[in-house]
């Protein structure tokens, strides 16, 4: 696996040796060694799978408030993505910075996103999978969602927005989260 570290530190863009041949390919999705070996010391322990209809559905922008904050590995397995982390954490010198990336089916390319960041994704074609693994357990009590749109972080997400859940729609502003309690 080639493991490179994004803009935003702790946050790594993960491309698989994809083997093919006339049969289709093959690829390892997931071998810790090699994540360690990048710099990835995570334990999962939960995998979750969405599917999305449509082009232009946005989920995010996410977070579990400690002790349920989660690192997450994401792929798509079917469609693309562009997948999407900022940086929350207090005392961060990247505080309210994005990184993105286009995730596929055709690229199998994953993205990591350490504890301590929001994360969003929407859908750049009809009918896409995503997966993913947390390192921590989903905890409802815990979740909150910041707004998509944001000005003081001003993601650009390539396309307009058509499907959020009401969670979404009317998540508060970063500056109004009063309760994120990630530290560097």
């Amino acid at each position: 696996m080639k493991i490179t570290e994004t803009t935003l530190p702790g946050v790594y863009l993960i491309e698989p040796q994809v083997f093919g041949d006339a049969r289709g390919w093959f690829m390892e999705s997931y071998s810790k060694r090699e994540l360690e070996k990048g710099g990835i010391k995570t334990d999962f322990v939960q995998d979750n799978h969405s599917f999305s209809k449509d082009r232009g559905t946005l989920r995010g922008l996410h977070y579990q408030l400690n002790p349920y904050s989660q690192a997450k590995m994401l792929r798509c397995t079917r469609g693309e993505i562009l997948d999407v982390a900022v940086d929350v954490r207090k005392g961060s010198p990247n505080y309210g910075k994005w990184v993105s990336a286009r995730l596929s089916a055709e690229n199998h390319l994953a993205f990591f996103i350490p504890r301590g960041f929001l994360h969003g994704f929407i859908t750049l074609t009809d009918n896409v999978e995503v997966e993913y693994k947390a390192d921590n357990f989903y905890e409802k009590s815990s979740e909150g969602s910041v707004l998509w749109n944001d000005p003081a972080i001003g993601i650009d997400w390539l396309i307009e927005p058509k499907i959020l859940s009401d969670k979404d729609k009317n998540a508060l502003p970063l500056k109004e989260h009063t309760d994120l309690n990630f530290q560097v």
